[in-house]
């Protein structure tokens, strides 16, 4: 069978499994792009908390309340999203937002798909956290906030 029809298949699969239980496929795609760019490289918790954190923040009055205008907020300069003012970097980088490897991002739809039923059902196990960093860096805005968890390589803050 041909790869692309493979990936295909997959893809509408988890869309018809998210439309039976009532999501919107925009906010999966959302959850799903921004636990791709900013966790693929971690375990299935690491993926799942960050995408925690992304459903911890629409559900606080501080950002919006639905998926994509939360992955997606940024500083805008008329229409243009101003680069590096973004909730998510990789968002405003100015790097190439293409998914370039499938597996990968189906992987991280089936997450996103997890997450919303893990949150859904009260298992919020980073605690309510609505930031995280890698541990590469030390951001000044980390010591206002309560220190939740260390997941793979991401720390997590409410």
């Amino acid at each position: 069978m041909n790869k692309l029809i493979v990936v295909l298949a997959l893809i509408l699969s988890s869309a018809t499994y998210a439309n039976d239980h009532n999501y919107e496929e925009a906010d999966i795609q959302c959850l799903a792009e921004n636990i791709y760019f900013e966790s693929r490289n971690q375990g299935k918790l690491g993926k799942i908390a960050v995408a925690l954190v992304t459903l911890n923040r629409v559900m606080h009055p501080r950002w919006p309340n639905d998926i994509c205008g939360v992955v997606k907020q940024a500083k805008m300069w008329g229409e243009v999203v101003v680069r590096h003012q973004c909730q998510f970097s990789w968002y405003c980088d100015g790097l190439s937002d293409q998914i370039r490897d499938v597996g990968a991002f189906i992987d991280a739809r089936r997450h996103a798909i997890d997450a919303i039923l893990w949150y859904r059902a009260g298992h919020d196990f980073v605690d309510g956290a609505t930031h995280y960093h890698t541990t590469k860096v030390n951001p000044y805005w980390n010591a206002s906030l309560d220190y939740i968890a260390t997941i793979d390589d991401h720390i997590f803050y409410k």
